[in-house]
């Protein structure tokens, strides 16, 4: 467990295991503590896994006013690897973390050997998907409205779901309140912004990850990646949309990436 500053901002990391570098990315309202112990171990069984949180949540720095956008958390994700002297990487992200991972790898394509997404949240690609971001993206800035704290509740509650709220323990669940603001950041900041024919340039070993009983948005838009991303295959999963990076096709995929 270290920090290390990066384009201007304080970022906590842990590094787990050795070898070839894998990097998980957190989605909106999370952190490294969101990773299943399990499947960290599981992970760093294949390679040197990097966990961080990024800038705006929990222990990494929140610049204060925060204004934020899916462009700069890429680039904080490549210079931490150039940091870490850790790329080529296989980079994990889940939702907000997916966009994230694509962003990096069209933008630093250099520091990407391969992507896992995990319901990438790259809801602009599909119109009926954003007609779903805006009504979520609107229920969240009510809560904002009535009490900022209500934030995390309000948003994790319609994308996970009732019963997978209520079994984060009370440590997770305050975790996810402490990045209320975090969360209404990567909302007003712009996603990102990508077509089928900018995602038919990402040109290295892609697997996309769908749950059965995720909200439909996620799944049209991991279709349409999947469509449009060449050399890429696809799975689904039972549970919804916090997809864990321990399903066993992920650690197949990345075995076989690492050569493993």
């Amino acid at each position: 467990m270290a920090e290390i500053r990066v384009n201007g901002v304080r970022l906590y990391y842990e590094e787990h295991g050795q070898g070839d570098p894998i990097l998980c990315i957190h989605g909106t309202s999370s952190s490294a503590m969101v990773w299943r112990p399990a499947a960290v171990q599981e992970l760093s069984a294949l390679g040197r896994v990097i966990l961080y949180d990024r800038r705006g949540c929990t222990r990494s720095e929140r610049p204060d006013p925060y204004e934020t956008s899916v462009v700069q958390h890429a680039d904080d994700a490549a210079a931490l690897l150039q940091a870490l002297d850790a790329v080529p990487a296989v980079v994990i992200g889940r939702s907000y973390g997916g966009e994230t991972a694509v962003e990096l790898a069209m933008r630093h394509p250099g520091r990407v050997r391969a992507l896992v997404l995990l319901e990438a949240a790259s809801l602009t690609l599909d119109e009926e998907a954003m007609e779903w971001a805006d009504e979520l993206r609107a229920a969240v800035e009510e809560a904002a409205a009535r009490d900022v704290s209500s934030v995390a509740e309000t948003f994790l509650r319609r994308v996970l779901g009732d019963a997978q709220w209520e079994s984060f323990p009370d440590s997770l669940r305050q975790m996810f309140v402490d990045n209320s603001p975090a969360i209404l950041a990567e909302f007003r900041g712009p996603w990102l912004e990508t077509t089928a024919a900018d995602l038919a340039q990402i040109d290295v070993p892609t697997l996309l990850v769908a749950g059965e009983v995720s909200p439909p948005a996620f799944r049209r838009v991991t279709e349409l990646m999947a469509a449009a991303i060449p050399n890429s295959r696809t799975v689904l999963v039972g549970g919804g949309h916090f997809v864990d990076p321990g399903e066993p096709d992920v650690l197949k995929f990345v075995g076989e990436i690492l050569g493993r």
